[in-house]
């Protein structure tokens, strides 16, 4: 009777190891595959930033900065240009410093826009800043395939 009973808290504790999937972030984060929150390691350089920096300022910016600064004339133009500028450049500050939640070296991280908004934000304000992506994007996607009917015309 006795070895049945052992058998039997022995199959138990083998369903209890054979059931637990679960996987300990913390561990991982110990690894040097892993991040401090448990995701792989990032393999970005300065390069590679670079190159995503560079394709998406000729993509959208290069390409009609002619055109913009006909319309706008060599006084009006170059000055719109600076505004913009300091405009992309203090967003981008914020958006950097927005990186992490709390400590700037240890707090959560955000990894989109929305998650930055939702623990800075929160509530309704996150909800209306979802919207206006929206109606961004969607503003792009109508603009962007006017540009190209009109390029292939």
């Amino acid at each position: 009777m006795g070895d049945i009973n052992m058998a039997n808290a022995a199959a138990t504790k083998n369903q209890q190891f054979q059931y637990d999937h679960s996987l300990d972030v913390m561990q991982q984060g110990r690894s040097k595959c892993f991040d401090d929150d448990g995701r792989l390691k990032r393999t970005g350089t300065v390069w590679t930033a670079s190159a995503h920096i560079i394709t998406a300022v000729i993509g959208s910016g290069v390409l009609s900065l002619a055109w913009a600064i006909a319309q706008l004339g060599w006084i009006a133009g170059p000055a719109v240009m600076f505004l913009f500028a300091l405009v992309i450049y203090y967003t981008s500050c914020l958006l950097a410093d927005c990186y992490r939640a709390g400590d700037s070296v240890t707090g959560k991280r955000n990894y989109t826009y929305m998650d930055a908004v939702s623990t800075n934000l929160g509530g309704s304000k996150e909800k209306i800043c979802g919207i206006i992506q929206y109606v961004n994007l969607f503003g792009v996607a109508i603009g962007y395939t006017i540009a190209a009917s009109i390029s292939m015309v």
